[in-house]
């Protein structure tokens, strides 16, 4: 729902970018393209979609994914399927919204109406165009909040009792371990990542050296405060205990081969060139139910409101009228659920 409401506030901006001259051109669908925008792209009872609506949708969704670039071909037509049957929920989800008598939060709609004026006080396009574009702009900015007010209430759970969370906690003993965490030190031989690679290989050099002394008996924390560029130089190159799922990947696979105490060859990463030592190693550990209850209420609560939701959605699907032109896809093999191949 949450990649839903992205996509239908990400329509809304589109069509307020468009109006300012902003907007970027949205790539239809190639099965689409000799399609009127107008013809229907899918039935779901007495509500009929537009291609045009799908495009948009697609489009919004694809920018929001990707970022401005091309999907992956072998990505695309269940990308495609997946924006269609969230089209296809939004005006179900919107009829049983109205069907429950929720009404939008005004409130809100009026400061995102102050927010537009604020935002294009100074676009001549805006100022000219305000009550056209706040007329389409508006609706669905209701229809967003409808959706918005229906989640909340449906997702609404109570507090769950001792027994169901004592319960959630011993079938999610996954949720509740405390990854493995790592004390290190580190001289850091600080390289600018735009630097020529002449630099580089000096960093690199001078890093071997470092090391050499190390192995010979040198203190870390004389050379960390001598050489290393890292915040932690004034300290000898102590950090404070870091959880090992936070560490750069070139770090981290150093450090799973360190022994307490054991001082790394030096390793490029991205500020330079860095040796470690790994000064202490706290293994991963079970969290008791005393320390983690609420946290197991709270995931219990938003288990079981996510479970409704989809729910939900399936007794709406599954009482609906549903037809959807599917020749406005890509092929999919459906024996691989992937793109078939031209």
């Amino acid at each position: 729902m949450a990649a839903r409401m992205r996509v239908a506030t990400g329509a809304v901006l589109w069509l307020l970018c468009a109006v300012v001259g902003a907007a970027e051109t949205v790539v239809a669908p190639a099965a689409a393209a000799s399609t009127p925008a107008t013809a229907p792209f899918a039935v779901v009872g007495a509500d009929v979609i537009s291609v045009a609506d799908f495009q948009r949708a697609l489009g919004v969704a694809m920018r929001k994914k990707y970022y401005h670039a091309k999907p992956p071909e072998a990505e695309f037509a269940k990308f495609q399927r997946e924006v269609g049957d969230d089209v296809v929920n939004r005006v179900l989800l919107l009829n049983e919204a109205r069907r429950r008598g929720i009404q939008p939060d005004r409130a809100r709609i009026d400061a995102a109406v102050k927010g537009y004026d604020a935002q294009y006080k100074d676009s001549a396009n805006w100022k000219v165009n305000r009550d056209k574009m706040l007329a389409a702009v508006v609706p669905q900015l209701e229809r967003e909040s409808l959706l918005e007010r229906l989640e909340v209430l449906v997702k609404a759970m109570p507090e769950p009792a001792p027994a169901v969370v004592r319960r959630y906690y011993d079938e999610h003993k996954e949720l509740f371990i405390e990854p493995e965490q790592v004390k290190l030190s580190v001289i850091l031989l600080k390289v600018d990542p735009s630097s020529p690679q002449a630099l580089w290989n000096s960093a690199r050099d001078e890093g071997q050296a470092v090391h050499k002394r190390l192995l010979a008996g040198a203190d870390f924390g004389e050379l960390a405060r001598l050489h290393s560029g890292d915040r932690s130089a004034p300290q000898g190159g102590e950090m404070d205990y870091t959880h090992r799922g936070m560490l750069p990947e070139a770090i981290d696979k150093v450090v799973e081969k360190l022994r307490p105490h054991e001082v790394s060859e030096p390793v490029q990463v991205l500020e330079g060139v860095a040796i470690l030592r790994l000064d202490d190693r706290r293994v991963a550990r079970q969290r008791p139910f005393d320390q983690v209850r609420d946290r197991a209420a709270d995931l219990w609560q938003r288990a079981e409101g996510e479970s409704r939701w989809k729910a939900l959605i399936a007794e709406l699907r599954g009482a609906a009228l549903i037809r959807i032109d599917e020749s406005h896809y890509a092929p999919l093999c459906r024996a691989s659920d992937k793109p078939c191949a031209s």
